[in-house]
């Protein structure tokens, strides 16, 4: 039986700083699977500043990130398990960021470039797509 402290603990949130180290550890990771620069991830995070990024990189656990930043990692996030889904091959996945794309969204480029445009309304726009595509209305 559980005491009412354990139980409490169990169904609490986590907190920003958890959610923080944790987005950037899955965000670190998958920058390297997509072969990314620093200044590529930058533009991905919202354009901290390159002391607040690098910090960000070696100590994740003590970042506490803002609202905007936690929303960009929760839609690459999305973006790579959508990938990962319709790509099951993990080469394929990760290399289809960086092809040209003829779909109306990309014009030609890559979803990378799209995403690159840094706004937030980029990354959503690939997530959709994707999103879209794994529920076959793409």
């Amino acid at each position: 039986m559980r005491s009412t402290a354990n139980a409490a603990k169990l169904q609490s949130k986590p907190s920003n700083r958890e959610l923080s180290a944790a987005g950037l550890r899955a965000f670190f990771n998958i920058a390297r699977d997509w072969g990314l620069n620093a200044d590529a991830q930058m533009v991905l995070l919202g354009a901290p500043g390159r002391s607040t990024f690098f910090k960000w990189k070696s100590a994740p656990e003590s970042a506490d990130l803002k609202r905007d930043t936690l929303e960009r990692l929760s839609y690459i996030l999305g973006i790579y398990k959508a990938l990962q889904i319709l790509l099951p091959a993990t080469d394929a996945a990760d290399a289809w960021v960086k092809k040209p794309n003829s779909a109306p969204l990309f014009g030609g480029k890559s979803a990378l470039e799209r995403m690159l445009g840094g706004n937030v309304a980029d990354l959503v726009a690939v997530r959709q797509y994707l999103d879209a595509r794994r529920g076959g209305w793409a």
